[in-house]
């Protein structure tokens, strides 16, 4: 069939007149390459349209169904953030209640905020030998279930950040029992279910709304991704409606044809790419069994994902913020981000032996020059304790709901002050984008002092501003803070 990067470069070189958007004109300005002026399209005559597809466009999706096994797919040009709100949207109605895993990105906790849902939470474990969060469980699922009756859709993560995946096809089954939907928040996880090198993914285990970033983990620009849909416990006039408000009415066709490409990449040549994949990340892995302090979370045919190389200082006299800097600075390498004591890199089909090779030789030296942490004492001193997550275990407790919280009055205190007042905005590292805090949620002590130690090390924290040398969180005025307190409809299960 055609593809929509071919049929964009062939009307770019045509002799037909542009008296349309966009402004550029098909004209070279600055220092932009010609090639993508002659490309960016708007709806014109023959390219379709995303909001109501008949043509390559309706195709194309067709075709991303078929490849990655939903009954049917949408293209989406605003990334993960679209598919989860309207997934979300679309599955519940106003003032609905959501089974929600508590690691969900902060796209998830907009949408409960937009459509006034009321929020149980699942909290996973921490795998602890990496201080790291598990996917949640089908037991987990079961259980809070049972507690609340009428929750209306399940959302959890996998897999997660870190690549931690999560028994889809015995959660879809506990979900299904009560007649509800699954959503599987898979933005990490574009690439499952496309060989037998990786794991499969949550279409095939019977999730009902799955969305993945085709950007993350395949071939593809930024801000693409896709909203898989099976059975009939998802509406899909309701998804379609709530794409029509989430995406934006003059879709990128540079980004569309991105999402072709890559999925037809992987239709070609996915087997031999895959499998090249899976040969130079595990030798990658075996010479880093050679470390005497750094250690690697092993890739896994069972609950972790190949290419999230999670590299840990937990015994190391360093923190992941300095091993962060120093790959950056002493070996030119980007990794996806710090926390406090490990460094996320990523790797995908399409990295080469190069920077396998970068990345062996620099880790290979940096363990020579460790000297690993003789005692929990050291690393205390160094302050690089995990201490947990320490969410709220029970978020009604003086708390209130996220859309009356974020809605109602606030003002500015210190950090310091903030302890025993309710959250007024979000507080999380970036990346993930997994909040710490929720509004309306309490500050306890405890989470004062992660957020000090996050800024201590440097790390990247929303929802905290900087001035004059003062830390300034957002909390409920203390009039709020009254009001939500009794009206608070909140759980943690």
């Amino acid at each position: 069939m055609e593809h929509l990067f071919e049929k964009l470069v062939r009307n770019g070189e045509s002799d037909t007149y542009p008296c349309h958007m966009p402004g550029h004109k098909r004209n070279v300005w600055g220092d932009l390459p010609p090639q993508l002026c002659r490309m960016d399209i708007t709806e014109i005559e023959g390219f379709d349209n995303l909001h109501q597809p008949e043509g390559i466009l309706l195709e194309l999706q067709k075709k991303a169904a078929v490849l990655c096994g939903a009954e049917e797919s949408f293209y989406l040009v605003n990334g993960s953030t679209g598919g989860i709100l309207t997934a979300v949207s679309a599955a519940l109605p106003e003032g609905g209640h959501i089974l929600m895993a508590r690691n969900c990105h902060r796209s998830a906790y907009h949408a409960a905020y937009l459509r006034n849902l009321k929020i149980s939470y699942l909290y996973p474990d921490i795998l602890d030998e990496y201080n790291i969060l598990e996917a949640v469980t089908p037991d987990q699922v079961r259980a809070a279930l049972k507690k609340a009756p009428d929750i209306g859709a399940v959302l959890v993560v996998s897999p997660t950040y870190e690549g931690r995946i999560a028994d889809i096809a015995a959660i879809s089954e506990a979900v299904h029992e009560k007649g509800i939907p699954l959503i599987v928040d898979e933005a990490h996880g574009a690439h499952l279910g496309l060989s037998r090198e990786v794991h499969e993914n949550s279409c095939r285990q019977g999730a009902d709304l799955v969305i993945q970033s085709v950007h993350k983990t395949l071939p593809a620009l930024t801000q693409t991704a896709l909203l898989h849909v099976n059975g009939k416990l998802a509406d899909r006039e309701l998804v379609k409606r709530f794409l029509h408000i989430y995406q934006s009415s003059s879709p990128s066709y540079l980004l569309m044809a991105s999402i072709d490409n890559a999925l037809h990449y992987i239709e070609k040549d996915g087997g031999r790419a895959f499998g090249e994949f899976r040969k130079q990340y595990d030798r990658m892995l075996e010479r880093l069994s050679q470390c005497r302090v750094l250690r690697f979370l092993p890739a896994d045919r069972e609950r972790q994902d190949l290419g999230k190389l999670l590299i840990s200082v937990k015994d190391a006299e360093m923190t992941g913020r300095q091993l962060y800097d120093t790959l950056l600075n002493s070996y030119r390498i980007q990794t996806e981000m710090a926390a406090e004591d490990f460094v996320l890199a990523m790797f995908t089909i399409n990295d080469r032996p190069e920077g396998y090779e970068r990345m062996t030789a620099a880790l290979l030296e940096i363990d020579g020059s460790l000297r690993g942490c003789k005692s929990p004492e050291d690393r205390k001193k160094q302050g690089n304790v995990f201490q947990g997550w320490l969410w709220p275990e029970n978020p009604d407790a003086g708390g209130c709901t996220l859309t009356a919280a974020w809605d109602g009055n606030k003002e500015e205190v210190s950090l310091e002050e903030s302890e025993g007042r309710l959250a007024g905005e979000f507080v999380n590292l970036y990346p993930p984008g997994i909040p710490l805090l929720v509004p309306g949620e309490k500050i306890t002590k405890e989470l004062c002092q992660r957020i000090h130690n996050w800024l201590q090390q440097g790390l990247t924290v929303q929802g905290v501003r900087l001035q004059e040398g003062e830390h300034l969180i957002q909390v409920l005025k203390m009039a709020e803070e009254q009001v939500c307190g009794s009206a608070c409809v909140c759980e943690g299960l």
